[in-house]
């Protein structure tokens, strides 16, 4: 009999995982899986019941939760040997990664979706002890964020980062970087970094649209200045998937890039604080098999 690990963190979404347990269980259930529970209790947990699960006896691991809950399981099983499929039912606030791989965002549909669905290879990033799937900021909007509290985030979704993203980037604080890439290296002074594996930042499904979740590469996008004005030009080019196209925007892919600044700087993997610079990324394609529907390409 197959076996599945489901690890559930009770008070994500609103408090919604508490609704749709029940019926993740029955579906995993239902699709020949004998299924061991395992629910979050503080942060970590999730990485650790992930690791437990790549013991050899699990064929599936599934996730529910917010952005942290599934980013804490990848790190959980990103450095094992043997990785069983992972697979997620997202509440988080934003849910890139679900965006990315076309995994319904509405928790009931993503559970019916187990049913029909396919393993891929997805590309995930290392940043020293530290895995993300979707995102790293340096910079201001990095800073920002961080500072988003659990009521503002519970209350204002979405809107309670892009609040505090946009009195980040219009202030236009500059900061000196320097770069290391595949390319070379740039140095110069700007506002923020993007290190993209995905399509899909903050919700924008445009913001990096040549970047593919297995197309083996970071995608980089360094912000030089963004006042009122820039914000504005650079707010209509993500909308039309041009950003990269923009006069204060340098973009480029790289297999491994180097981040260097003449102070630290707060590093935001996909939401979380996750150290300070200098930091160096590096792409592992195709390292995790993720459930995601038939029709995905």
């Amino acid at each position: 009999m197959k076996k599945a690990m489901f690890i559930l963190n009770p008070s994500s979404g609103k408090e919604l995982a508490s609704t749709f347990k029940k019926r993740t269980l029955d579906k995993l259930t239902s699709l020949g899986y004998e299924v061991v529970l395992k629910e979050t209790e503080g942060e970590g947990d999730a990485t650790k019941f992930a690791k437990q699960a790549c013991d050899g006896t699990y064929d599936l691991v599934t996730a529910m939760g917010g952005d942290g809950t599934i980013n804490e399981a990848v790190n959980g099983l990103a450095e094992e040997e043997n990785r069983p499929v992972f697979s997620f039912v997202p509440l988080g606030t934003v849910n890139d990664f679900a965006r990315a791989l076309g995994i319904p965002l509405e928790p009931g549909d993503s559970i019916e979706m187990l049913e029909k669905s396919r393993a891929k290879k997805v590309d995930i990033a290392k940043v020293e002890n530290n895995y993300f799937m979707n995102i790293l900021a340096v910079g201001a909007v990095a800073e920002s964020v961080s500072s988003v509290s659990v009521e503002q985030k519970t209350k204002l979704g979405a809107l309670a980062y892009m609040v505090e993203g946009v009195k980040a980037l219009t202030a236009n604080d500059e900061k000196e970087l320097t770069i290391i890439h595949d390319g070379g290296t740039w140095k110069g002074k700007a506002v923020i970094t993007l290190v993209a594996l995905t399509n899909s930042v903050g919700g924008f499904e445009k913001l990096a649209p040549h970047a593919e979740t297995d197309d083996g590469y970071l995608h980089v996008f360094i912000i030089k200045q963004t006042g009122l004005a820039a914000f504005a030009r650079m707010g209509a080019a993500i909308l039309r998937g041009k950003l990269e196209e923009d006069q204060d925007v340098i973009a480029f892919k790289s297999k491994v890039v180097r981040i260097e600044t003449e102070t630290p700087m707060i590093c935001n993997l996909d939401g979380d604080d996750k150290g300070e610079t200098p930091i160096e990324i590096s792409i592992l394609p195709k390292h995790l098999e993720v459930l995601v529907p038939l029709a995905d390409d």
